[in-house]
């Protein structure tokens, strides 16, 4: 069976395109909806195995980046999604998707003293477009497990994982939810200007999972490289094929193979 995945966007999103086509290269069946369909018809949710949001700006990023449509999920499609998750759907947010998943609390429930982390400005107070080397960690992520290293490209500028305080820090470390993390690059390019942290994120964090692993939120665009030519340096050596992106998406198609 071929999943069938839901690219959910709104006014701002632009990455919608490249994720619908990087699910498809992967083997499964993208379809992009509006939110506003989606809020007339939640139900419509029942009929695909995996959610997307893509990156972008949704909603210019106007409040805070993915806040608007956080709000709008979280104030009437959270049951919704919570039932999606419990029949053993898989959850992705890329970049504003991850703030979307943040601030809404798809991705980390809140407890009683609140949100247990945010997305916040990079460190360099400015928008950062680069590639970054990462490293994944453990197993728990479902889209990660068959990826031990990847590079991606990232362009944010809210993009520092912040948690609430240490002891939130330690207990999503602890339970293995840090799962994606900036680390050098092979050939030391942060020693040219290129540090392995673009924003400053707590731990290096650039992706994050919750407590079952089937939702993910990472900064870094994996639809931006399915193939070894999007990388800058291919015709060095360093593009793999297929593009490191796309064998996260194959993860996720090959959980329901």
């Amino acid at each position: 069976m071929r999943p069938r995945v839901l690219i959910l966007r709104a006014p701002g999103t632009n990455c919608d395109v490249e994720t619908a086509f990087a699910f498809e290269q992967a083997g499964a069946r993208a379809e992009s909806v509006h939110i506003n369909r989606l809020l007339e018809s939640p139900a419509l949710a029942s009929q695909f195995q995996i959610l997307c949001i893509p990156g972008g700006f949704s909603y210019g990023d106007d409040v805070a980046a993915g806040r608007i449509l956080a709000s709008r999920i979280q104030h009437h499609l959270a049951g919704r999604l919570e039932e999606f998750r419990a029949r053993g759907g898989l959850i992705l947010g890329i970049c504003n998707g991850f703030q979307v998943l943040i601030k809404s609390g798809i991705l980390l429930e809140p407890d009683a003293q609140g949100p247990t982390a945010t997305l916040t400005w990079n460190d360099s107070g400015k928008y950062e477009d680069r590639w970054v080397h990462l490293a994944v960690c453990g197993s728990k992520s479902v889209f990660l497990r068959s990826i031990d290293t990847m590079s991606l490209p990232v362009a944010h500028a809210e993009g520092r994982f912040v948690p609430r305080d240490q002891d939130a820090l330690a207990r999503l470390d602890r339970a293995g939810q840090l799962v994606l993390k900036y680390c050098s690059r092979p050939d030391n390019r942060e020693t040219l200007g290129y540090p392995d942290n673009p924003n400053g994120s707590m731990l290096n964090t650039a992706g994050v999972c919750d407590a079952t692993g089937r939702v993910l939120g990472l900064m870094p665009h994996p639809e931006r490289h399915i193939d070894a030519t999007q990388h800058p340096r291919w015709t060095r050596g360093e593009g793999r094929q297929p593009g490191d992106g796309l064998r996260l998406f194959a993860s996720a198609v090959e959980f329901f193979a």
